[in-house]
């Protein structure tokens, strides 16, 4: 299941595990990526918490949790080459896995559709 945040990242559910990465949209509006810092594994995260840092060309900015969870797994790919994120930002580029408090909250974030909407 594909959901997304008006934070721009996304996230794909399976079993209670979410992937979580930022969108291609958060990616062209940031620009070359040339820093990444991810969170812990084993680290508790909160809806809207901040779980990670990018840093580009452009800017400094955030990745927010977008439920509640504890990270399971991180990308190590990305922090190494952070240009992957920029070449798949919705596939090799993912950033972390968030084992979810509760699965039922992805209800109330963002499909496809509605997502595509807010970045028109």
């Amino acid at each position: 299941m594909l959901k997304f945040t008006d934070e721009h990242e996304w996230l794909n559910i399976e079993d209670g595990i979410a992937t979580v990465g930022i969108t291609t949209y958060a990616v062209d509006q940031l620009g070359d990526l040339v820093f990444v810092e991810l969170p812990e594994i084993g680290a508790g995260l909160t809806k809207g918490g901040n779980a990670a840092t990018v840093e580009s060309v452009k800017a400094a900015s955030d990745v927010y949790s977008p439920l509640d969870g504890e990270v399971t797994e991180v990308n190590p790919a990305i922090v190494a080459d952070p240009a992957l994120v920029n070449a798949d930002p919705m596939g090799k580029g993912w950033f972390f896995k968030l084992k979810l408090a509760d699965a039922a909250d992805a209800d109330a974030l963002l499909d496809e559709a509605a997502y595509k909407e807010l970045t028109a």
